[in-house]
Formats: C-alpha cells, structure tokens, sequence
C-alpha cells in the first residue's frame, strides 16, 4: 500500500514528478522472484489485505510454490473472488479466505482464534493490509481510524499468533512499511487520536509506517532464538488501489505518473517475497529491506531503541495485550 504522503501537501504534483524521475533512474535489483526456486509445500502463509494489490501478487507467487495460502481479506465477495483467480493462476486448490478487518481489534481476535483453532502451523505471515487518505475518526474500540488500521491491527495480529509460529519454526514475519517511514513522527497518543493538531492527514500514514517498522525491530530482539525472523521491507512506489480514498483530480494523475514510471503491484512485490522466501533471507531478522531487495539502514528515527520498547508497551496497552499473551 504505497503512496507518497507529499500527495497530502501543497505542491504535491512536482513532488511526485520528481519522485516518479528519480524512481525510473533507480537501479532495480539483481533478485527476482522469478530466479528464486525455493518450493513452499508443506507450509503455511497468511497474507493480509490479499484480494489486490501488492497482497493479491505476494499470494499469487507463494501459491505457485505450492505453499497453503490464507487470502486475509476485510471483504467476503472481493475475497473469494481473488482466491479463484490464485487457484486458477496457480492450479493450487490449497488457497482459502479469511475475514479479516484490521481497523477493527474484535476481527483481529475473531481471525487470529479461528487461524489458532484451524491450523496445525503458520510459516509466513505477511502484514501487508492497510490504507492511506482515510479521513480522520475514531473507532468501536477508541482508537484513531488509520493508526488502527495500518498499525494496531497488525501489532495485535502478530502477537496473536506468535506462539503458532514459534511452534512452526523456522518461520517469518513481514511487515510491508514504506520509504515514506522517514516522514513520520512515533507519539503513542497518536493511537488514540490524541495530539494530532500538528499532522497533516497524510502524515498519519508515514507515521504508522514508521511505527511498523520500529515494532518490527523491537520484536526481532524479543524474538531472538526461536527460529522465527522479522523483516521490515520498503516495496516502492506501487499502483494499486492505495489512491482510493483521494479525490478524482488526484487518482488520475497519479495513475498517469504510475503508468510511466512507478512499478506494478507484481513489481512491487518482490521485495517482500525477498523477505519472504528467499534463501538469502534465511535467518534474517530485525533488518529493513528496501525495494530492490538489499538490505538498508531505515532512517534514524526509527532506530532509537528506547522509543521502541516504549512505543511496544503504548502498544500493547492500546490493543488490550498484557505484556505476556502471545510472547
């Protein structure tokens, strides 16, 4: 789910026309899904936000090395849809739905028990569901609308499902942020709507992609020595569906640019397939992986270790957690 938070502020449109310039002179990188032969039968994924986009392709690929593959979708109808077009793309019959809202905690729980009750193993979870331009609200459970979304929602997932995946061992979580982390800012009274006069709309997203990867980091360190491995990953600049919660004017010009320039939601995926399946990625964890598939420092504010064990605790606290479910 890419876009530049710039397409919120004044003179967006040069900015991402020099962002579009920038990104058809980057470099791609030598790894592809195609050259990877790793076969995933046996195994288990989950993947959020799956009928489009970057989750819809990341599903496709794992199908095809015959992994048994969750589709973790808010809709029932664009869900089932997507797990025919994997079954029929790939000729695995071992895709299936689950619903799945991640603005919401009770969905999140709802999911993570059946997943815990149907499934003898989890491999590979990617968090990949989110949104951006969202207008600002509160939810059902008092919490910022695109903070529980792009955020909370996944936190709560993970930890719910972490004692599955330490079982499953070696296994993998992905967390899908955003180059866009760089411009965001981590208060936890953000998660609850509060202090957010200073932000900008579109500064909601950068932030929670920030805290993706700052959380992500924290529980690799948690993590250490179970088998199971956290990567953060940067896909780039995608055409999907991120752009649905803008106006007309900016959908279009967007989509031309990304016609041009920007990759697409195949493209996209590569990196968190990298992180995903590759062999190079084996044992991997608390690393930041940028959109050609190399491994990169993120920006330094999402490196201050004292931030991340309060930002876990804001956390865990917001979703209800008491510090030892799902650790």
């Amino acid at each position: 789910m890419e876009l530049p938070s710039a397409l919120g502020h004044p003179g967006w449109f040069f900015t991402a026309l020099l962002l579009a310039v920038i990104l058809r002179l980057q470099r791609k990188g030598s790894w592809t899904p195609r050259k990877c032969r790793v076969d995933l039968t046996g195994k288990t994924a989950i993947v959020t936000g799956a009928n489009t986009g970057i989750g819809k392709s990341v599903a496709m690929d794992l199908a095809r090395r015959n992994a048994r593959v969750i589709l973790a979708c808010r809709s029932r109808e664009r869900g089932q849809k997507a797990v025919e077009e994997v079954r029929e793309a790939t000729g695995n019959q071992k895709v299936s739905l689950g619903i799945l809202d991640t603005s919401s905690l009770s969905s999140v729980r709802a999911f993570a028990q059946r997943t815990l009750l149907e499934e003898k193993r989890l491999d590979i979870l990617i968090n990949n569901a989110g949104a951006s331009g969202l207008p600002h609200s509160m939810t059902a459970d008092g919490l910022e609308n695109t903070f529980v979304t792009n955020h909370l929602g996944p936190f709560l997932l993970t930890n719910l499902l972490l004692d599955l995946m330490k079982r499953s061992a070696p296994s993998r979580i992905v967390f899908v942020s955003s180059f866009i982390h760089s411009k965001g800012v981590i208060n936890p009274r953000h998660l609850k709507g509060e202090d957010l006069q200073s932000l900008h709309i579109s500064d909601y997203y950068s932030s929670t992609k920030l805290m993706n990867l700052v959380c992500a980091n924290e529980l690799a360190r948690r993590l250490q020595g179970t088998g199971v491995t956290v990567t953060s990953q940067n896909p780039g600049v995608v055409v999907t569906e991120a752009m649905r919660n803008y106006n007309i004017v900016m959908r279009f010009i967007f989509h031309l640019l990304g016609f041009f320039f920007f990759k697409s939601a195949e493209e996209g995926a590569a990196s968190t397939i990298f992180c995903a399946v590759s062999e190079e990625a084996e044992g991997m964890t608390g690393k930041y992986v940028d959109s050609d598939c190399t491994v990169v420092l993120p920006a330094e504010n999402a490196r201050d270790p004292d931030v991340a064990k309060k930002l876990w605790e804001a956390c865990e606290s917001a979703t209800g957690l008491d510090g030892r479910e799902g650790q």
